[in-house]
């Protein structure tokens, strides 16, 4: 068989906050089964502000959920070692921005944003306190009472950011997370995950349909049909 897997932005192996070698993901089994991944390579270094694009299908999700430990691969390996994270399992430095609606509904947004930091340990007053700033560094304060239903879906959206951003990640994954949003929103949304990550000094990869998304990101990755592609983005040479 045909390896097709990519090496895209390789570096030493001291300088990556998460690398991937030949994942292939495959739901189902049997003349059901579905092949999400192929032998996809890759490696994500510090400070890296990635957009991946491709059609619905292509297995965007599927490797972000695999770079976020979510999942487990078919085949293949990841590490998360740049993060001083296990070589198997997810780190908690990554956080994760989904495309859908994500806050629980019976929490105002302030506990929303906390609620991670409680489940990992962190006092519920110092948790609050630490949710309260995030929103603040936000310029969304004033949505910290608010219940989801009461939010506009950019509004939702910054909330659902502040909530990983809550927890100082070192690797900012983000699923179509203006895949619901008009244009000026989901611009105001880029911009607040783009700051954050300059903020925290974490990386950045971005999953996205949006032309005008892309623009913003000098690294372009392209999935096809389960296969990561390279293409360098503006000023970028090709990758090794």
């Amino acid at each position: 068989m045909k390896d097709t897997s990519s090496p895209m932005t390789e570096r030493p192996a001291d300088d990556a906050v998460v690398r991937c070698t030949g994942l292939a993901r495959t739901f189902g089994s049997g003349r059901a089964a579905t092949v999400a991944l192929h032998r996809v390579s890759c490696t994500v270094p510090p400070g890296a502000r990635i957009a991946l694009s491709g059609p619905s299908g292509s297995g965007k999700s599927t490797l972000l959920h695999l770079l976020a430990g979510l999942d487990e691969p078919t085949a293949g390996e990841i590490s998360w070692s740049g993060l001083g994270g296990p070589p198997h399992g997810r780190p908690g430095t990554v956080g994760l921005v989904f495309q859908g609606p994500s806050l629980l509904p019976d929490l105002d947004v302030r506990e929303n944003v906390a609620l991670p930091l409680i489940l990992g340990g962190t006092p519920e007053q110092t948790a609050l306190r630490a949710a309260g700033d995030v929103l603040r560094r936000l310029q969304a304060a004033d949505l910290a009472a608010k219940l989801p239903e009461e939010l506009s879906g950019g509004q939702a959206q910054r909330a659902a950011v502040a909530r990983v951003l809550a927890g100082r990640p070192a690797l900012i994954l983000a699923d179509e997370p203006t895949g619901q949003l008009d244009h000026q929103t989901g611009d105001r949304v880029i911009t607040v995950l783009l700051n954050a990550a300059d903020e925290l000094g974490a990386a950045l990869v971005i999953s996205t349909h949006d032309p005008a998304v892309l623009d913003r990101f000098t690294e372009r990755w392209t999935m096809r049909d389960g296969t990561l592609i390279a293409a360098p983005g503006p000023g970028k040479g090709a990758p090794s």
